[in-house]
């Protein structure tokens, strides 16, 4: 399960809370260099903001902090009931490998938030 960000009066600013496998699974933008997050928000951004994370990742002790730019946006009442919200591409491989760890071995064959 995803829980919904909390946000910040700074727009650039999300904290997200990914408290199972299923959920990183359905967040996860492994197609992008540095790999990547979807995170539910009805906030606006434009293509290339910089977004600042922090990010409770399913049995870390302690939250992550990550950088990153928005680089996908579904739009409120997008088609086929897509939840609305950013994609946003890390700017350090770090979180790419420790997000990768906790998937090993899922299969990938559902459908994500993005794809």
């Amino acid at each position: 399960m995803v829980d919904i960000p909390q946000q910040n009066t700074r727009q650039n600013f999300l904290s997200l809370t990914i408290k199972d496998k299923n959920a990183l699974y359905m967040s996860y933008m492994s197609f992008l260099k540095n790999g990547g997050l979807f995170i539910p928000t009805k906030k606006n951004y434009q293509l290339g903001d910089e977004i600042f994370m922090r990010i409770d990742l399913i049995d870390e002790t302690e939250r992550l902090a990550v950088a990153g730019k928005v680089v996908w946006i579904t739009p409120q009442a997008a088609q086929a009931n897509r939840t609305a919200g950013v994609g946003v591409q890390f700017t350090d491989q770090n979180i790419r490998t420790k997000i990768e760890t906790y998937l090993a071995g899922v299969k990938a064959d559902r459908p994500t938030h993005t794809l």
